[in-house]
């Protein structure tokens, strides 16, 4: 069987895991389903001629760097925290983009990148001075900048980065080529959760800004939001996509950066029921995990989670709004219908939850923050990685 048919399901991630054996609050990842999730990625970045790093922006969960730099080159980062903690952590590449650049920061960054993308002109030709230093230094670093190609494939406008006004990347308009001198590739990134046709469009897109520029510059990121390992994504689409782009463009060394990628499909959230209040028709289960502490996208997308064994209000015959444990009134994660009544010490498992959900949580009004686990499939082991403390929520304040 060909990898890229062997994809993680959200659903199925812990599915031989008794929820009731996990001390709560807990994210739980699967490790079965994270290698499979790295198999289909490095047979595509074989197949491809490409490089594929994991943007800790989505997924950082270092404990598991050992399995990660087993299939992939390396990370993309942010900033020179996140830059750091792939150098430390996950080893191989480390590419960093930001917005913007503090001095003080791109110093830091210029020790631990091998590529580090500008999002402007202005700021290239502000810090090239400081690059060259570095490069003075001894350090090996290659410069880009990223591109704005104004096309739009992102519905939802807090996620889309060519949304009218963005601030992420130049636009043609901006761009003197003259003005190039020293950059060696290119960044382009406008796609969320998508298949190889919206890349497709994106790319007939970049090249008709842009292509004139491609003959300058020596590598291509074509950024993240691709969904490689989801169920539903043509594989072979991408492979031939890519392999067409470097056909036409064999000088370039092609990078993805996916983040969500890597880990959909193999972790969940684990929380117990504390409390049932009734009011009204209403019948409100208090977890101790929380919507705007724990997976803030269920209030910013908004985004409705998967629950296991749940359906959606009316469904089934016992319907409950499960909310968080805070002070916000707003705290609610959503309604969803059981087959029996809920009671204080049920366990709730949230699907997928390993993507965009550690690496957003916050300690918000002093909730405890879940515990981070693993779950091996093979040996039936749950391993309790991380545990936080009081001290963990102190020590974030002053």
């Amino acid at each position: 069987m060909s990898p890229t048919a062997v994809v993680a399901f959200p659903g199925e991630a812990c599915r031989d895991l008794d929820p009731r054996e996990v001390e709560t609050p807990a994210f739980v990842v699967d490790l079965g389903r994270l290698e499979r999730n790295l198999r289909v990625l490095d047979d595509v970045q074989r197949r491809a001629g490409c490089t594929i790093l994991l943007a800790l922006k989505g997924f950082a969960m270092w404990s598991v760097a050992p399995l990660v730099r087993r299939h992939l080159a390396g990370t993309a980062a942010s900033g020179p925290w996140e830059a750091r903690l792939g150098r430390e952590a996950f080893g191989g590449q480390v590419h960093v983009y930001a917005p913007a650049y503090a001095p003080a920061d791109l110093d830091e960054v210029l020790e631990l990148a091998d590529h580090v993308i500008f999002n402007s002109l202005s700021q290239w030709e502000r810090f090239r001075p400081q690059v060259e230093r570095a490069l003075q230094r001894g350090r090996r670093v290659s410069c880009g900048l990223r591109v704005n190609p104004e096309h739009r494939e992102v519905e939802v406008a807090l996620y889309d980065p060519c949304a009218p006004g963005s601030r992420l990347g130049a636009t043609r308009a901006e761009i003197d080529p003259a003005r190039m001198e020293g950059l060696e590739g290119l960044h382009v990134h406008a796609l969320c959760e998508h298949g190889p046709d919206a890349l497709a469009r994106m790319l007939a897109a970049f090249e008709a800004r842009f292509g004139d520029l491609l003959p300058r510059v020596r590598w291509l990121n074509l950024g993240g939001g691709h969904h490689i390992t989801h169920a539903s994504y043509d594989a072979d689409a991408l492979v031939a996509l890519l392999l067409d782009l470097r056909r036409r463009h064999p000088h370039l060394a092609l990078f993805l950066e996916p983040g969500e990628a890597v880990a959909i499909g193999t972790g969940v959230l684990v929380a117990q029921v504390l409390d049932v209040v009734r009011n009204g028709a209403v019948h409100n289960a208090i977890l101790d995990v929380s919507a705007t502490c724990h997976m803030p996208d269920v209030l910013e997308m908004p985004y409705r989670p998967l629950v296991r064994g749940a359906g959606d209000p009316g469904e089934r015959p016992h319907t409950y709004r499960l909310g968080g444990p805070t002070c916000l009134a707003g705290d609610v994660i959503g309604d969803y219908a059981f087959d029996a009544p809920l009671r204080p010490g049920d366990r709730i498992v949230f699907e997928d939850m390993a993507h965009y959900t550690m690496v957003k949580t916050t300690t918000f009004n002093g909730v405890r923050h879940p515990s981070i686990a693993t779950w091996d499939p093979a040996t039936r082991r749950l391993h309790v990685v991380r545990r936080f403390r009081y001290e963990d929520y102190r020590d974030r304040l002053s």
